[in-house]
């Protein structure tokens, strides 16, 4: 399997980068986690077929990872899509959707698309087989607004993709991430503890817990992005491929 981080900034855009978009593909699956507001440029610019994604993971609510989505299914009316999209994330979805289709482009969300869209939401902690792929959504914290707020444990073709969405630590992400072949975090300071984001330092001391084969950062302020060359874990950048 192949993770492309199509987009891995913050709120703010640190370091120029682009909102919360990861495109996930194997041999039989497709989909994107998150869609934050400029994903579809973002994937535009990667070369990525938008009509060949089949699932859209959403975290949470919040504009960086939730705002592309009236973009993509413009983009996907446009352009004659006939493939099958399912879009899940935390209850409440399909309000949501709703909400923001309208705000961005009145009576989108009335508009009949001429291909098959399921809105799902999810349970915590409830497994689901979506798209060929096994979803286990775990309850996250980022505050109180624009959720409720979901991380993500993605199994696919023998392998585990964990997603810890932005969140202050949690023991959640500890069944979330153990183990996982490749665990996506967010680092959102250094050391500095900011209410609902997560530290590398808070990272670290629950990592040999974790224990995941490999790790990336991911969601980083201006804070860690001034610290990339002495991070002794990777970091994500916008393009960045990965093999699973």
């Amino acid at each position: 399997m192949q993770v492309r981080f199509v987009g891995c900034g913050d709120a703010f855009g640190s370091g120029g980068r682009q909102n919360t978009c990861f495109h996930v593909t194997g041999a039989s699956s497709n989909l994107l986690i998150d869609c934050g507001a400029s994903s579809l440029p973002a994937l535009k610019q990667n070369g990525i077929v938008r009509n060949d994604i089949e699932l859209i993971l959403i975290t949470h609510f919040h504009g960086d990872h939730f705002a592309g989505l009236p973009f993509f299914l413009l983009d996907a009316q446009f352009s004659r899509r006939t493939r099958p999209l399912v879009i899940a994330g935390p209850e409440g979805i399909e309000t949501r959707l709703t909400q923001v289709m309208e705000a961005l482009f009145e009576h989108s969300s009335k508009t009949q698309q001429k291909f098959e869209l399921s809105v799902l939401p999810l349970k915590p902690r409830e497994a689901r087989r979506l798209c060929g792929v096994t979803v286990t959504p775990y309850p996250v914290v980022h505050g109180n607004s624009g959720g409720p707020f979901l991380g993500y444990r993605i199994e696919a073709e023998g392998r585990v993709i964990a997603y810890t969405a932005d969140t202050e630590w949690t023991d959640e992400l500890v069944p979330l991430g153990r183990e996982a072949d490749l665990l996506i975090a967010e680092a959102y300071t250094f050391e500095t503890n900011v209410r609902n984001h997560l530290s590398l330092a808070s990272l670290k001391e629950h990592l040999a817990e974790i224990a995941p084969k490999r790790l990336i950062l991911t969601h980083m302020s201006d804070d860690m992005l001034s610290r990339l060359d002495s991070l002794p874990y990777t970091a994500a950048h916008d393009g960045l491929v990965v093999d699973v």
